[in-house]
């Protein structure tokens, strides 16, 4: 039988015979006589993919015009959901992308092939939405809608959450149209399922509750292997963007789960999908207690892959590798001040700051000084004495990067000017015996920001100048007034404000 000639069995141009409460549609065929018949056609081999699509329409046309109580089963009530479900599963397997067969495999070179997509997405959507509506039509009725929740909704949530998280965003294979109709999918679906949010819809809405992550993440597992996750496109986004929506406490349930894809994406060679693992194992150091990530070498696994991504020479995933870390730090080591009264060892902290020194010594590129700079403070603070150290090589450091002008924003001399505020705080003791080189380093860099006629704006000048005052000072109490004694002559010998306006500063702070 055809599925239009189905339809019309249905006779859906009038309204159902509702003198049977338990078979509504007396007129009609069961629903899972019509259901197992849709799905027969839409498997079968050898259907052209404009029948398909005509298909798809008319699947939609009959989940918007059947009665609820024959769609849902009143009548077979084990049946009808599994059927759902595997017809749940035919569309999203007819709308999913297809697999690419190597692992630099880019969009077909159809260019028409993605919008044939998007529009193939959309429609399969609409029916997802006229199912939906009328689940969410049910819950008026007590009997009916208890036998949904409890035997429909399993059968076809975890799916359509799936379908509608791969098309919500933008990204090459959707369009304005597919991923509107995704994020009506999305709001639906946490409404029928009862929840306020894709996060309670996710997680539960309370501790005790558990809600449909593990669904999902079972249904993603297979498609998050060493040898699959590269053969869809959508999928490491789907996983990234899930995992974001599942927090502290209940995501430690799931760390078995979360933490081998993670690490999978870290360690592949395209930076892209280094930059997504390693927010993915940020965002599960954050929400996951230090006990459960230290439990089995979790955390030291962790942190040996993201101490070998130190070695990167992008800027973008150093940045996000060393926010990574200063929070992994956390989970591996007590209080640096704690161990300052024990022996010396390589902790974490002093391996990562010295790799990092070490690069931003011979760094000349600018977009990477600009990262290393603007994190070397966290690392700093979280030394706190200890910083004392490293304080050779941070001199060397602090003192080449205030020669260099970095650009319009001068990130880059900004960062340095708070790691050295940060290090005379910290290692105050150890700063005297430094004074002459910092106190020339700082000097030099207020007269050069002060003739700069470039295109650095005058806020940044400012705060360079106010940085830079703030050091003085700092170095002056730190070396008993000894700062002050030297500025006298400079002051009474420059002829430039803004230098004169610095020594002013310095002299009159108490």
């Amino acid at each position: 039988m055809e599925l239009s000639s189905l339809l019309k069995s249905l006779q859906l141009e009038s309204p159902p015979d509702r003198g049977d409460p338990e078979c509504p549609a007396a007129t009609a065929p069961p629903a899972e006589q019509v259901l197992s018949q849709i799905l027969l056609l839409f498997s079968a081999e050898g259907v052209s993919s404009s029948a398909k699509v005509g298909m798809v329409r008319d699947l939609r046309a009959l989940f918007e015009a059947a009665d609820c109580q024959w769609l849902f089963g009143g009548c077979h009530p084990n049946v009808t959901p599994k059927l759902l479900g595997d017809l749940v599963a035919a569309l999203c397997h007819y709308a999913a992308l297809p697999k690419q067969e190597s692992d630099t495999g880019g969009p077909p070179s159809n260019d028409g092939f993605y919008t044939t997509m998007a529009d193939r997405t959309a429609d399969v959507g609409l029916v997802f939405l006229s199912l939906l509506a009328k689940v969410e039509a049910t819950k008026g009725s007590k009997s009916l809608g208890a036998v949904v929740v409890r035997q429909v909704l399993p059968h076809c949530l975890g799916l359509i959450y799936i379908f509608a998280a791969t098309h919500h965003a933008e990204k090459p294979w959707t369009s304005p149209r597919s991923q509107s109709v995704a994020q009506k999918l999305l709001t639906l679906l946490v409404q029928v399922a009862g929840c306020g949010s894709v996060a309670e819809f996710l997680q539960g809405g309370s501790e005790d509750e558990e809600g449909r992550f593990a669904a999902v993440m079972g249904l993603l597992k297979p498609e998050l292997t060493k040898e699959t996750w590269k053969h869809n496109p959508a999928t490491k986004h789907v996983f990234s963007w899930t995992l974001r929506q599942v927090t502290r406490p209940w995501l430690s349930r799931h760390l078995e789960s979360v933490l081998p894809p993670s690490l999978l994406l870290s360690d592949d060679y395209q930076e892209e999908n280094k930059i997504l693992g390693v927010c993915c194992l940020h965002h599960i150091i954050l929400n996951v207690p230090a006990a459960d990530l230290n439990q089995f070498n979790r955390a030291q696994v962790v942190y040996h892959a993201l101490y070998h991504h130190l070695y990167v020479r992008e800027a973008q995933l150093i940045q996000v590798v060393l926010l990574c870390l200063l929070d992994l730090l956390q989970v591996l080591e007590r209080s640096p001040q704690r161990l300052s009264q024990e022996p010396r060892t390589a902790t974490p902290c002093h391996e990562v700051l010295q790799l990092v020194l070490t690069h931003m010594e011979a760094e000349h590129r600018l977009p990477l000084r600009r990262v290393y700079a603007r994190n070397l403070p966290a690392f700093v603070k979280r030394l706190g004495i200890l910083i004392a150290q490293h304080l050779k090589r941070l001199e060397r450091v602090i003192v080449g990067y205030l020669e260099v002008c970095d650009g319009p924003d001068e990130a880059a001399r900004l960062g340095i000017l708070e790691t050295l505020k940060c290090t005379i705080q910290h290692a105050w003791p150890r700063m005297a015996c430094r004074l002459a080189v910092l106190l020339k380093a700082l000097l030099k860099m207020i007269w050069d920001v002060s003739t700069d006629e470039g295109l650095t704006p005058q806020p940044v000048k400012t705060a360079l100048l106010h940085g830079a005052t703030e050091c003085l000072i700092l170095l002056d109490h730190c070396s008993q007034g000894q700062v002050k004694i030297l500025l006298e002559g400079i002051y009474h010998s420059c002829d430039d404000c803004s230098l004169r306006a610095c020594i002013r500063q310095v002299q009159e702070n108490t």
